[in-house]
């Protein structure tokens, strides 16, 4: 005989986490213990080392929401983009070099950060960076592909914001592989190409 796991017990901060989502932003939820937000819906998100997206936001500015977990960044942009993401490397120049960015799209989530002033909780929990504003000024500050800067500033398109990525996700690689070759290069012995 199977036994039957309960369902996990929604707590009565993660309620309010969902409500104030669902009632401040219009962004549907899922889950009880962490609380996810629904990717696909009302935005898409470009997922990336966080050292990676530090130094991209550095270069574009301003952007939409962003939200870190751990040693990850997620950049929230207009619904759609996850889609557009493999074109566009490939447009960039990035096509077939392996980076770590990733979109969330249509049937995926990611764990919702604490409201704006709410306690994120335990060490490595998702935590706004630059969080989302009011239901209109979320809408109008994620990048997306047609905007081409046409926002009045609020954002960067979604092309630049893929590029600065892309070159940040190249440059934390190229920098780890140099590291390890140091690390691993026997004492004295130049190097081939040095």
């Amino acid at each position: 005989m199977a036994s039957l796991v309960p369902p996990p017990r929604s707590s009565p901060e993660s309620d309010a986490w969902a409500r104030w989502y669902a009632h401040e932003l219009d962004w549907a939820t899922t889950g009880t213990s962490p609380v996810r937000l629904l990717t696909g819906l009302r935005f898409d998100v470009l997922e990336l080392p966080a050292a990676a997206g530090h130094a991209a936001l550095r270069k574009v500015g301003r952007t939409g929401p962003v939200a870190v977990t751990g040693q990850r960044m997620r950049l929230l942009v207009a619904a759609g983009g996850a889609d557009e993401l493999p074109g566009l490397l490939d447009w960039l120049e990035w096509g077939g070099i392996a980076l770590d960015l990733t979109a969330v799209g249509v049937g995926g989530h990611i764990t919702a950060p604490a409201p704006p002033g709410g306690v994120s909780g335990s060490p490595g929990a998702a935590f706004w960076l630059r969080p989302p504003g009011s239901r209109r000024e979320v809408e109008t500050s994620l990048p997306a592909l047609g905007s081409l800067g046409s926002r009045g500033g609020d954002a960067p398109d979604l092309v630049r914001l893929v590029d600065a990525a892309a070159t940040e996700c190249h440059r934390a690689r190229l920098a780890h592989a140099r590291k390890n070759l140091w690390a691993h290069r026997p004492t004295g012995q130049p190097l081939a190409f040095s």
